[in-house]
């Protein structure tokens, strides 16, 4: 499942980009698209599981369950940035929070019903955690491109 320098070998890989392209494709089509057993194949799928380097989920559009306004938002931080960032995690209209190097300490992204919730997300969620020093709000216009298959080519 690794090579000698703890990375995944080409097989575990292949088998990333089979569920990539489709979560739901059975064990026995992903074992022949790879070159293994069906058996062989379960086992490293439920491996790749355990240890947290796949996940298999439902992958929804936004906008057509009914969260039409996304942002990404640049955050400043006085103090503990890693207690900012975990407190900004509970949100539950945080989809992504990192923390980063450049002109912001964290990056947040945000989907929300409008531009109302968005607005009450920031000014009630957001800048009311301790720490927060200022925001920068990037409110998206169009996704143009949204990929989940990265991280195997």
């Amino acid at each position: 499942m690794r090579d000698a320098s703890g990375r995944l070998d080409e097989r575990s890989k292949q088998i990333i980009e089979q569920l990539q392209e489709d979560g739901r494709r059975s064990y026995a089509a992903i074992a022949r698209a790879v070159g293994l057993s069906e058996a062989a194949t379960r086992l490293r799928v439920q491996r790749l599981l355990d240890e947290g380097i796949v996940q298999i989920v439902a992958v929804t559009r936004a906008e057509a369950v009914g969260f039409r306004r996304q942002a990404m938002l640049g955050v400043r931080v006085e103090g503990d940035i890693r207690s900012v960032a975990a407190k900004l995690s509970d949100l539950p209209e945080a989809e992504y929070v990192v923390i980063c190097a450049g002109q912001y300490d964290l990056l947040v992204e945000l989907i929300c019903e409008d531009d109302e919730h968005l607005l009450q997300v920031i000014d009630n969620g957001v800048r009311s955690i301790p720490g927060v020093r200022n925001t920068e709000t990037f409110v998206y216009l169009r996704l143009e491109k949204e990929s989940y298959q990265w991280g195997t080519r």
